[in-house]
């Protein structure tokens, strides 16, 4: 759903883990990757942070999608029949009472739709999986309950990743990461070049450096593109802090889009 927001209706090419994509992308087996980067409850995805700085790769586009987790199970399978919940990690965390107060065991698997396959493939009739409606439609799988989650406010947000910088962007932001003297002040005075040309930091997060224990690189997004000068300005004065600096990409600020089926013939 995150890529037909993005691109419209184009080939998909699923992959079992976030390297895989970027790997894919990278060598020209795909031309863009959609990844999670944060969810609005259990915040965000360190894995691919850290993927973002090991590929040579730009962010070109953002999208923000609400999830809705539904119960979804085989034909004919009663709710009062499922002993057990197959669903990704986050999803199976997101939805922890419904389970608990039904007696339904969690069973993490590697990602939503995979749980949906997987209960189809092995005709499970003692188990559900939780996924989205796209999913249940998908493998042609029965809807048990829906919107089960603790928390109705519940978004994720997706990056597509490309192998050429984003262009004619018409409402960007930049994403980019960096890392400092160990020294005081010095994140205090990155992030100063900033606020002294008016632009406004939208996420920061740190992410430790491999092999220096308890110092940190800063990925950090900001409203503006690199065509306009006072952002150039603000990263070049931030490259004179720096001890290493990367331009992520500038892209068009994601807008948010409901979980709904796309109309197509199951699986």
């Amino acid at each position: 759903m995150a890529v037909r927001a993005l691109f419209g209706e184009v080939a998909l090419s699923p992959a079992e883990t976030f390297e895989d994509v970027f790997k894919a992308v990278a060598e020209g087996t795909c031309d863009c990757g959609v990844v999670p980067i944060e969810n609005s409850l259990t915040g965000s995805v360190h894995r691919n942070y850290d993927l973002l700085l090991e590929h040579p790769l730009w962010i070109v586009g953002e999208v923000k999608l609400r999830i809705v987790h539904h119960l979804i199970a085989m034909p004919g399978v009663r709710l009062e029949e499922v002993r057990r919940a197959y669903s990704h990690p986050q999803a199976l965390e997101q939805c922890r009472a419904f389970l608990r107060e039904r007696g339904i065991e969690p069973v993490s698997v590697y990602d939503t739709a995979g749980a949906v396959r997987l209960l189809k493939e092995r005709g499970l009739k003692d188990a559900a999986a939780i996924a989205s409606a796209q999913a249940a439609r998908d493998y042609g799988m029965e809807v048990l309950v829906s919107d089960i989650a603790e928390h109705r406010e519940n978004f994720t947000r997706f990056l597509a990743i490309g192998r050429e910088p984003a262009r004619d962007l018409h409402d960007p932001k930049t994403s980019i990461v960096f890392a400092l003297k160990n020294i005081p002040g010095a994140l205090f005075r990155a992030l100063s070049v900033f606020a002294l040309r008016d632009i406004d930091l939208m996420k920061i997060e740190s992410r430790p450096i491999r092999g220096k224990p308890w110092q940190y690189m800063f990925y950090l997004d900001f409203d503006g593109g690199m065509d306009e000068e006072r952002c150039r300005r603000a990263v070049d004065h931030l490259s004179e802090i720096a001890t290493f600096l990367r331009m992520l990409g500038s892209y068009d600020k994601g807008k948010e889009v409901e979980d709904r089926p796309y109309l197509r013939e199951p699986l």
